[in-house]
């Protein structure tokens, strides 16, 4: 329907309200980093859940949420560097992306030494035989080597290029699309079978 100013009734209040909503979150964000436990509260409500996600998707169900509370310690004590250069989720994101793969690198050991390198999803696979139940995608994601499952989480589910994860992961291009491949070919196979 269009207005009498000639806007159509619904694209002028869209475009005020996501206005709105980004002065809202720089409000809070400015609030926060002046200690507004408040305003830091509705900060963590509105993310919680995307890092939440990305944690169980990198570091496996067992990790997460001790993962997604030290992220948000670590973003209550950064927050004062946030620049507004970009959009706080993003910066929250990649905040969160480095946390949990530096905490990632000392579980990998532990995980290491538990597996004695056995690979985590051959078990699986032996198991799923055994009981005749469905595979599901995350779990099967969870068992992917360390490596494997963290580029393939930035790069196919989060969208990441290679030289973005090269970056982040401290690795090469070619580790990454190496990576990659090895997360598709072990999913695919899992898959298959």
């Amino acid at each position: 329907m269009i207005e009498p100013n000639g806007k159509s009734e619904g694209h002028g209040s869209d475009a005020a309200a996501g206005r709105q909503a980004s002065t809202d979150v720089a409000a809070d964000v400015r609030a926060a980093a002046f200690g507004d436990a408040e305003a830091f509260e509705r900060l963590y409500r509105a993310h919680v859940s995307r890092v939440f996600g990305l944690a169980c998707r990198m570091a496996g169900s067992e990790h997460a949420d001790e993962l997604t509370q030290d992220v948000f310690v670590r973003v209550w004590e950064k927050l004062g560097t946030f620049r507004g250069e970009a959009a706080f989720s993003s910066w929250l994101y990649r905040l969160a992306i480095n946390l949990i793969y530096s905490r990632l690198r000392a579980i990998s050991t532990l995980r290491e030494r538990e597996t004695a390198g056995e690979i985590p999803l051959l078990r699986a696979r032996a198991r799923r035989d055994s009981i005749e139940i469905r595979l599901d995608f995350e779990v099967a994601i969870e068992r992917l080597p360390d490596g494997a499952r963290h580029v393939f989480v930035l790069h196919d589910i989060e969208g990441y290029k290679h030289r973005e994860i090269a970056e982040m992961l401290e690795i090469t291009t070619g580790t990454s699309k190496s990576q990659l491949h090895r997360a598709r070919m072990i999913l695919r196979r899992h898959l298959d079978s």
